[in-house]
């Protein structure tokens, strides 16, 4: 079996401490690497812990559960898939950040890995997925690293709920079948939905602002039924360079389920006056995002409340 050892790096403008933060926290991956769509914990220990992994791979959705031991002291992480996506075979590796002073590190990245069948050409896919993953991963942590020294409010994250006398699976259903979207929705002018994974979908659609104007997005979705959809948009409009959310849906004892969508998105500085106007800056950014995307969710949440208490009404 061949195995494969590559090691990728970075010079990061950051204390090592805090970089060491970022990495080790899971929930900011998908909001610093690029690849990364949801991430979360099945088991967490104190050093040891285990987590679930949904990002992408030469662009096609993956997922896979990894093992991890944290040496904060060190400021190293050792990882290791437990049962790997096809076309992998093994993958495992360690993150370490070595100090170069107070405010700046070197981040490495080594992977050590193997083909199904020890094939060359998933060997190559591989190679090819690690080199422009690890290259992304790294840049992105960088660049999000740094934007958090430097800058202050360009981050904003948000919620809105609805309270429905309806079950959690009916409004699950009504936002997990984005495909009738544009029959149900307003604010919807063109969708489509690609499912080859079950609970992994692709996402595409086009949505209307209160203005009238259009905005192309593409998402990746993680789907838990009945009660948590995740998404990370991969295709974004031009005022913001990142958004993650989900939508949470918690049914108490009586049947009544409070429907929950949140947002998370980061500003894109450079496009603020293109697109508000040379007077704006990041105060009416954060404040036309809030409106827009809150406006949107909200609509869906009403629209899938009125879905869910008919359905009960209709039942009884």
């Amino acid at each position: 079996m061949t195995t494969r050892e590559v090691e990728h790096e970075i010079t990061v403008a950051a204390p090592a401490a805090e970089l060491y933060r970022l990495i080790a926290e899971v929930e900011n991956w998908p909001r610093i690497f690029p690849p990364s769509i949801y991430v979360d914990h099945v088991e967490k220990g104190e050093r040891e812990e285990r987590i679930r992994i949904w990002a992408t791979a030469n662009g096609e959705p993956k997922n896979w559960t990894s093992r991890r031991v944290l040496h904060p002291e060190e400021l190293r992480i050792e990882f290791r898939q437990e049962v790997p996506a096809p076309p992998v075979a093994a993958m495992g590796g360690t993150w370490i950040i070595e100090p170069l002073g107070d405010a700046e590190s070197r981040v490495r990245l080594l992977h050590d890995y193997s083909a199904i069948d020890d094939d060359p050409e998933r060997l190559a896919w591989i190679d090819a997925a690690v080199d422009r993953n690890s290259r992304a991963e790294l840049a992105s942590l960088k660049t999000n690293a740094e934007l958090a020294v430097r800058a202050v409010g360009l981050t904003l994250s948000f919620e809105d709920s609805v309270r429905v006398e309806g079950s959690a699976k009916d409004v699950y259903d009504f936002i997990n079948e984005a495909d009738r979207w544009r029959e149900r929705l307003p604010h919807v002018a063109e969708v489509s939905l690609r499912e080859d994974t079950p609970g992994l979908q692709v996402l595409r659609m086009d949505t209307l602002t209160k203005d009238g104007s259009k905005h192309t997005t593409e998402s990746i979705r993680v789907c838990f039924p009945h009660h948590r959809i995740a998404y990370k948009q991969t295709t974004l409009p031009a005022l913001m360079t990142l958004h993650t959310g989900y939508w949470q849906l918690d049914e108490d004892e009586d049947g009544v389920t409070t429907a929950t969508s949140q947002h998370t998105v980061v500003l894109n500085a450079d496009n603020i006056t293109k697109i508000l106007g040379a007077d704006a800056g990041v105060p009416e950014a954060r404040e036309f995002i809030r409106g827009a995307l809150g406006s949107n969710s909200r609509a869906t949440l009403g629209h899938a409340k009125e879905y869910a208490e008919k359905r009960r009404a209709a039942a009884r």
